[in-house]
């Protein structure tokens, strides 16, 4: 059975995008592959050297991926920094990169750009923990979005190099998998892109959001004055309500808002107050076991320290054959 690794960081509550994007695959992964699903608590050392509340966050992480139907009977959950054999493989992929690709990452020279007082070496080699997160199992499929693309493609870099320099062909190619054909992206509320906490909490609808909560985020979505001609092409910020209509509503739903757009008679008012009841109902499921799961502090302790353990077990064989190809020995 083929592996498939794949994590998300652990910086506070999902949300819509996370949900549709990646964690409705993940449901369907977990029943015919072999699946690590981690939170990267390491990883979010590098944007928030400091959390507030570090653990606060990895166990909201955890609540939600158990309340949106990830089995930890089915797939392997665990937290990143409870596997340490990723900051060992982490430590020799880093002997084997190179400053000159390094720098060239997109992302660096995003975060370069957007954070100039917090350019720190993790940053620097962020590629390197996420590949080393992936060949510490020998995954062959990831499920990443087009902006991690670039990593991966660094991930078969550091693991084929460590192929070449070994001679030993020890690590597969990862490659990037989708379960579904076509990927869902989900729009952000500000009308600029996708959703994400990256551009603020008013951009996103987290999953456990309050139905007030959800009512007032989407009031406040960006809109423009109206479309001026019948049929005329929607701008972004209207597309995205209507591509997030699309995503929680019935089919009934868009078709009446589209054809009121497309007529001239729309009223935003309407339409927003319409999506955000569509959103509660979506979420509403989620929401409660939300509540109920983040109450059974027992059943969570379980979950990590099942995750934990068989997380380990792969991690340690990796680990224990890496170093025997790179020659350290027990005296």
């Amino acid at each position: 059975m083929e592996t498939v690794v794949s994590g998300i960081r652990s910086t506070g509550k999902l949300h819509l995008g996370n949900y549709y994007g990646a964690i409705q695959n993940f449901v369907k992964m977990q029943h015919e592959y072999n699946c690590y699903f981690f939170i990267a608590d390491l990883h979010s050392l590098t944007t928030h050297p400091t959390p507030s509340d570090l653990h606060g966050n990895v166990k909201q992480v955890l609540v939600e991926y158990l309340a949106a139907g990830i089995d930890p009977e089915k797939a392997t959950i665990y937290v990143q920094s409870d596997v340490p054999e990723t900051a060992e493989l982490y430590l020799y992929l880093n002997m084997n990169a190179y400053l000159g690709e390094l720098e060239r990452s997109t992302s660096f020279k995003d975060k370069v750009r957007t954070q100039p007082d917090n350019v720190n070496a993790g940053l620097l080699t962020y590629p390197v923990l996420m590949a080393a997160d992936i060949l510490l199992h020998r995954a062959t499929k990831v499920p990443v979005g087009k902006d991690q693309e670039q990593h991966l493609e660094m991930a078969r870099t550091f693991g084929n190099r460590f192929n070449r320099l070994y001679n030993h062909e020890y690590f597969p190619e990862p490659y990037a998998f989708n379960f579904s054909d076509n990927l869902v992206k989900i729009p952000g509320l500000d009308g600029k892109g996708k959703m994400g906490k990256s551009e603020g909490e008013s951009n996103v609808v987290n999953l456990s959001d309050t139905p007030e909560v959800i009512r007032k985020k989407v009031l406040k979505a960006v809109t423009d004055s109206g479309p001026t001609a019948e049929n005329q092409e929607k701008p972004v910020e209207i597309q995205n309500l209507f591509d997030l209509m699309k995503v929680v509503s019935s089919v009934d739903t868009y078709e009446h808002f589209d054809n009121l757009y497309n007529t001239c008679q729309i009223r935003y008012g309407d339409l927003k107050k319409q999506l955000a009841e569509d959103m509660i109902i979506a979420t509403a499921p989620i929401r409660e076991k939300i509540k109920e799961i983040e109450q059974d502090s027992s059943y969570l302790r379980q979950v990590a320290r099942h995750g934990a353990i068989k997380a380990r077990e792969s991690a340690s064989k990796t680990i224990r054959e890496i170093r025997e190809i790179i020659g350290f020995k027990n005296f």
